[in-house]
């Protein structure tokens, strides 16, 4: 058995549907976490870029 959330109310519980709300629950599982991020890169560039509201150039660089 594992711990399930409802989609409707956000509720937790052990049951395929909530007994609060009659609801379909499913697996709250986080993220993989991986020390090699493969997007990490291109996600800071993105930010960069929002932050300055500059157009992203090809030649950015990550420190």
């Amino acid at each position: 058995m594992k711990i399930r959330k409802c989609e409707r109310c956000g509720r937790y519980t052990l049951k395929e549907i909530c007994p609060v709300c009659g609801g379909k629950t499913f697996y709250p599982k986080p993220p993989k976490f991986s020390l090699e991020d493969r997007w990490g890169e291109y996600r800071r560039k993105l930010k960069r870029a929002l932050r300055n509201k500059l157009p992203m150039q090809s030649s950015d660089t990550v420190n």
